[in-house]
């Protein structure tokens, strides 16, 4: 069993950037990916990004791609997560995950942390 623990989030006007932090503790060792959801209030949790931890592999959402960066220090076993040009759409709660094939599923996810809001206002 894994824990993560997400930190970074807070508030930020449409344009600007954010970034969050992910620390990971426990069993990690099977994992092949970590990643990040979201969720905005009355919608359903959605993929944001993963990265694989057994190669420099990213994938993201079409939503945030060219926006968001995601990277994995294995070392510090840490997940980050940059965000520019940030919208209103952008305001949810940012789950870390860590899981199995890419992470972009809900039924790859063998762990969630607790979730950091951002909110992005116009």
């Amino acid at each position: 069993q894994a824990h993560l623990a997400e930190s970074g989030g807070g508030s930020v006007q449409a344009g600007g950037s954010l970034n969050l932090s992910c620390a990971a503790s426990g069993y990690t060792d099977t994992a092949s990916c970590m990643g990040w959801f979201r969720q905005a209030p009355g919608s359903e949790r959605r993929w944001v990004g993963s990265h694989s931890t057994r190669s420099g592999d990213r994938w993201y959402a079409d939503s945030v791609k060219g926006r968001f960066t995601i990277s994995l220090d294995v070392a510090k076993n840490r997940l980050y997560l940059q965000m520019s040009s940030l919208t209103p759409d952008d305001t949810a709660m940012y789950y870390c995950v860590i899981g199995r094939r890419t992470c972009n599923h809900r039924y790859d996810v063998d762990n969630w942390g607790q979730g950091t809001q951002v909110t992005v206002s116009s």
